[in-house]
């Protein structure tokens, strides 16, 4: 997988605050939270509220840039125009822990939030953007490659080893490197050397289900 990495809500955070002219401990206070917590949103450790967003959103803040990435611009007309909407298409954000499970995997009921990307980006790879979901990674088994908490798009027709995928086993969802190995067993191999490799030999590979292959990072969240 590249390393791709499509900027953060706190990034976003950041950004504004920084076109302000801002300290963290001002735009803490316009917010209405300590500067420890404006922190955490920059670096990504937390959730903005809705609160805190409107708070914002009266003081200037673009907030609509910080939720998508999109940028309001004022037309001729003094109207505003939502920037790039027309040049991007819509990711689905889903909730993998709640999705865990013998159930379906990917439906309305699951899906968390939406990300925007440009169109170009699937026509020069030649992805399906109707088969690319994100969902968010949970713990260290990925080290490096795939930390904790990072956003990860999740191309659906993309199943066949080698690479990262998606996949679940016994009802659970698992980020790992698949590598095919002689004789047709795969290989499940964890980033972080802490993690042991794991063998599926043929006649167990039908209790492992290929999601789709990690294509693209968005970035650490919450």
């Amino acid at each position: 997988m590249e390393g791709f990495l499509l900027s953060t809500i706190g990034d976003r955070i950041r950004q504004e605050r920084e076109r302000l002219g801002m300290s963290q401990t001002a735009f803490a206070t316009l917010g209405g939270v300590g500067k420890t917590t404006q922190i955490h949103y920059e670096k990504n450790n937390r959730n903005p509220d809705t609160g805190y967003l409107s708070a914002l959103e009266g003081a200037g803040v673009d907030t609509v840039y910080v939720l998508t990435g999109r940028r309001f611009e004022t037309s001729g007309a003094g109207s505003l125009e939502l920037v790039g909407i027309e040049n991007s298409l819509p990711v689905p954000m889903y909730d993998i822990e709640a999705a865990a499970g013998a159930g379906r995997l990917f439906d309305a009921e699951t899906i968390g939030s939406t990300f925007y990307l440009p169109a170009e980006l699937f026509e020069a790879e030649g992805v399906d953007p109707a088969q690319v979901v994100g969902v968010t990674a949970r713990g260290d088994s990925m080290g490096d490659t795939i930390r904790d908490r990072e956003q990860v798009l999740v191309n659906r027709a993309q199943r066949m080893p080698d690479g990262v995928f998606l996949l679940r086993m016994d009802g659970e969802l698992r980020l790992k490197r698949v590598q095919r190995v002689a004789g047709g067993a795969w290989l499940l191999i964890s980033d972080n050397p802490a993690y042991e490799r794991e063998l599926i030999k043929p006649e167990d590979l039908g209790g492992v289900e290929i999601i789709g292959q990690a294509w693209r990072k968005v970035g650490r969240v919450f």
